[in-house]
């Protein structure tokens, strides 16, 4: 609560959201020290400053985001997201990929915050088409053009992951917005087509699929990471080795700290203690979905459906790939994989949930005295 001379109502958080949202930093802070064989340190400390920016971009935007989404047109967001992915395409390549923009003491990746941008304008093009778009194929054009050019510009990186990621939000969204699932599938050729002409394209993303499929023989080779992942979850039994003692960080497992965190929790933490965190990010899931629906307007609701659904979405697919239910993927886990680009972009997006959620369910006719507000509650609500 403000000063009650405040002239501004200060938007409540949701609570679950938030609770939420504080485990998974705090675990996420302990397994990242705990992940990074040497220098636990150094990551430990980077983390912190990038969970300290993201949550300061949260409460930023869970006051402020409705404000600033009036006042910026969702395609003009999709320009600047494209101006982002043409200039990585220019960068220096680590790791003979184009994903990261080197600035100084942060490394921004725009597939980040394209995952975010590109919810944003569906969200906005599907609430003005809603209920029509069903019967009318053509609405489908401006979005498939968006969708299209980012999709393509995140090939060049290259990145496959990213995409396929997007395709299923945006799938989802459609079908919240009216589509059927029949109409949806029926451009899955479209698709199949272009995922197998990546995998044809470039090699080592055939090698990772076959790798895939049967890992233990090339366990030496394209399938070592995925085999020691497996070592890594499989020793972990069902209550793990304890924080900080896991084995296969030290330069057996590459990406510890970042893509195959899940691994090491796995191994650390045990069954019972992911099970935990696949728990809660099943909660998070249905909290959202039940904001989503509790939205009085389309905008917010496909919204709120479409950011939360981009995390708990990237968390799965993250997880199925550490035990090997699907290929590896440079796909990191939402709150936990060390990288500020991730942390960051993904706490902007608990933000931007708790403000809509606020924003839907508050009383129109409040007073813009917070003091007054909450003292006669009742009357409002």
């Amino acid at each position: 609560m403000r000063h009650p001379d405040s002239a501004h109502y200060f938007l409540p958080i949701d609570k679950k959201i938030a609770v939420i949202t504080f485990v998974f930093i705090c675990f996420g802070l302990v397994f990242t020290y705990s992940s990074s064989a040497f220098d636990s340190s150094s990551y430990f400390q980077r983390q912190l400053m990038f969970d300290f920016v993201g949550v300061a971009a949260a409460i930023f935007l869970s006051q402020t985001y409705s404000k600033l989404q009036a006042k910026i047109k969702p395609i003009w967001l999709m320009y600047i997201t494209w101006g982002f992915l043409i200039w990585v395409l220019f960068t220096k390549p680590i790791a003979n990929v184009h994903r990261w923009i080197n600035l100084g003491p942060f490394n921004l990746q725009p597939s980040e915050i394209a995952k975010v941008t590109l919810v944003i304008y569906m969200a906005d093009y599907l609430s003005r088409v809603q209920g029509k778009i069903a019967r009318n194929w053509k609405l489908l054009i401006n979005p498939a053009v968006i969708i299209g050019i980012t999709r393509a510009l995140m090939f060049k990186a290259p990145d496959l992951g990213t995409p396929i990621l997007i395709c299923g939000v945006v799938a989802m969204m459609l079908y919240v917005a009216g589509m059927s699932w029949r109409q949806i599938f029926s451009v899955a050729p479209v698709v199949l087509a272009i995922v197998a002409w990546q995998l044809i394209f470039y090699r080592y993303r055939m090698e990772r699929v076959l790798s895939f499929l049967h890992p233990e023989k090339q366990a030496a080779t394209a399938g070592y990471q995925l085999t020691q992942s497996f070592l890594a979850v499989g020793s972990g039994g069902w209550f793990g080795k304890g924080f900080g003692n896991s084995e296969l960080k030290l330069q057996y497992l590459p990406a510890a700290h970042t893509d195959f965190i899940f691994s090491i929790m796995c191994e650390e933490i045990g069954l019972f203690g992911v099970g935990i965190i696949i728990f809660l990010f099943c909660c998070l899931l249905i909290r959202g979905v039940n904001l989503a629906r509790a939205a009085k307007n389309g905008f917010h609701s496909l919204m709120i459906f479409g950011l939360t659904l981009t995390i708990c979405a990237q968390a799965f697919f993250n997880i199925a790939m550490a035990i090997g239910l699907l290929p590896t993927k440079g796909i990191p886990l939402p709150f936990f994989s060390y990288g500020g680009s991730s942390v960051i972009m993904t706490l902007a997006m608990i933000g931007i949930i708790c403000n809509l959620s606020a924003e839907s369910t508050a009383p129109k006719n409040r007073p813009t005295d917070d003091f007054a507000y909450y003292k006669n509650r009742k009357k409002y609500e």
